[in-house]
């Protein structure tokens, strides 16, 4: 089979040289392109006569999907399947993605944010290089706080342990609930419950038509003023209007952003850029150098399984 990654992995060559011996020793041709591109018909180019597709956060639209004639399988380098075009369902493609890659990752970006709203840590950096004080810096601990996990998946159990670990009370909401995260004392409550109990809110949803808007106006007017909201997983679960509205209103203490309604570069415009008591950070919850080479070897993974006949990590587009 003809087998491309058509985007970079954020990793050194030299490691998917390793990895796709896999599958050059199995027969498969492997090429790979270590650029990112958006160009349309680049990515046209890039995909057309490939019978596999692998692939990161880069948007695969449908004229790429429709161009790769021969294209059978696509494994993402994401935990998120979003930005796969709507085409590879109707082809009947199979899509495979990463998840679990980045876990600790994006749960440990979950504390560093949720320790430096709390502790005022970018603030007080900035003070002391102005030549200020401890005054007016007074935080907050982390220990005996209700923490309310939306989404108990893999990423949100992992950041329910480390929360644990601080002392928290762990509450959670989840269609489905996760023997892993009850088993972590984590109870299951009611949205309307957790939004309005939680002294930390952090959500672990992915976007789809379910979720899309789910944290809306009213379910964020539920929280304490003294709550923090915290979203690394994606921006489109929350209404983030509203959420600048209310930080700059005071109903909500601070708010710890890593995802938007768009990518990064964020307009300048965006209103929760000028929003009271956040700290954001443009989507690097999954990225670290354990995550990467992590991802990388999920993604080539996939491809051998499919390969093989025995796939895994099949999402339901």
């Amino acid at each position: 089979m003809k087998i491309k990654l058509i985007e970079p992995l954020v990793v050194k060559r030299e490691y998917i040289e390793k990895l796709a011996k896999t599958l050059e020793n199995m027969g498969h041709e492997f090429v790979y392109y270590d650029t990112k591109t958006t160009d349309i018909e680049e990515m046209k180019e890039r995909s057309k006569d490939a019978e596999i597709l692998m692939i990161a956060n880069n948007p695969l639209p449908n004229e790429v999907i429709e161009a790769a004639k021969d294209l059978k399988m696509i494994s993402v380098a994401f935990t998120g399947f979003d930005h796969v075009g709507s085409l590879a369902k109707e082809r009947g493609i199979t899509v495979c993605n990463a998840a679990g890659y980045a876990n600790n990752a994006v749960a440990e970006l979950v504390i560093g944010l949720a320790l430096d709203l709390m502790r005022n840590i970018s603030t007080c950096n900035d003070v002391i290089r102005d030549g200020g004080t401890i005054a007016g810096l007074i935080g907050n601990e982390i220990k005996g706080k209700t923490v309310g996990i939306v989404g108990t998946g893999r990423i949100g159990t992992m950041t329910a342990v480390l929360f644990k670990a601080f002392g928290c009370k762990l509450i959670g909401y989840d269609p489905y609930e996760n023997q892993a995260a009850k088993d972590l004392g984590l109870e299951y409550v009611g949205i309307d419950d957790l939004m309005s109990k939680s002294d930390i809110v952090s959500l672990h949803l992915p976007v789809n038509d379910a979720t899309k808007g789910f944290i809306s106006r009213e379910k964020l007017e539920l929280m304490k003023e003294t709550a923090l909201m915290i979203n690394c997983a994606r921006g489109g679960v929350m209404d983030n209007n509203a959420l600048a509205e209310l930080l700059n209103e005071g109903k909500i203490a601070g708010a710890g952003l890593d995802v938007f309604d768009m990518e990064p570069p964020i307009p300048s415009d965006y209103p929760i850029l000028s929003a009271k008591n956040t700290i954001l950070t443009p989507h690097v919850a999954f990225a670290s150098d354990e995550s990467m080479e992590t991802r990388a070897e999920i993604t080539f993974d996939n491809v051998v399984k499919y390969v093989e006949g025995t796939p895994v990590n099949v999402v339901k587009l």
